[in-house]
């Protein structure tokens, strides 16, 4: 789904860009938590890679929402794997979404920040890092699990005020997350938009209450003719 948008460019100075599903492909993500892991998990344990698949499955369900969900470390721990390594080894697999880089450019000349507000733990966004240049294009970075809060919780957001400073009545937030979307307005960000196709490998999933794009080429071209320096 595309959104007309009806938000004022000139009415924002700071923009939190989600990760995972948002800025890259989350068929990075799907494939090695769904597909990988089991795999190897299975290969350790001795079991079927289908067994492997369905005993995860609870496992990550028990956690999903918390930042042990997001721990790198948690899960080598818990599934006496070395996740890190692991996603060393599918790190071909890091895409970064169509008109991303394009658009991050283009906040940068408008003038406005650009902040990485993700959940993922600090190894895997330093992997991610380094096989993509989204680095040089963003003004600050801040990991969840450095304010020792998820996203889905609405005191992360008050946390992250106390960080870097920004005003949420002059914030937009692009996420693909509708739980984080929520927790973001109830904490009062003005401004919010869902990417619905986080994953290229599947279909858009359906858009909640928010503005929603697929991809970042509307966003593109009304940046290019709203901004006022």
């Amino acid at each position: 789904m595309q959104t007309v948008f009806n938000f004022d460019w000139n009415a924002i100075d700071t923009v939190l860009l989600d990760m995972d599903g948002t800025l890259l492909d989350l068929h990075f993500d799907n494939h090695f938590w769904l597909e990988y892991v089991p795999l190897r998990y299975a290969e350790r344990h001795g079991i079927t890679p289908d067994a492997a698949k369905a005993l995860l499955m609870e496992r990550y369900k028990a956690v999903e929402g918390t930042l042990d969900w997001y721990c790198v470390d948690y899960w080598s721990r818990e599934l006496a794997l070395d996740i890190p390594l692991l996603k060393e080894e599918v790190a071909h697999l890091i895409q970064v979404h169509p008109h991303v880089l394009d658009f991050l450019t283009k906040l940068g000349e408008m003038g406005l920040a650009r902040v990485l507000v993700t959940n993922a733990h600090q190894k895997a966004l330093q992997l991610k890092l380094k096989r993509t240049p989204l680095g040089g294009l963003l003004d600050q970075i801040v990991s969840s699990h450095e304010l020792g809060l998820p996203k889905e919780n609405p005191a992360f957001w008050e946390r992250l005020a106390g960080r870097i400073h920004y005003d949420p009545k002059r914030a937009l937030l692009i996420d693909d997350s509708q739980p984080v979307l929520e927790s973001a307005f109830r904490f009062g960000i003005a401004h919010l938009l869902q990417v619905t196709r986080p994953d290229s490998r599947q279909p858009p999933r359906e858009s909640g209450p928010y503005p929603a794009i697929s991809d970042f080429q509307p966003l593109l071209q009304t940046s290019v003719s709203q901004r006022k320096l």
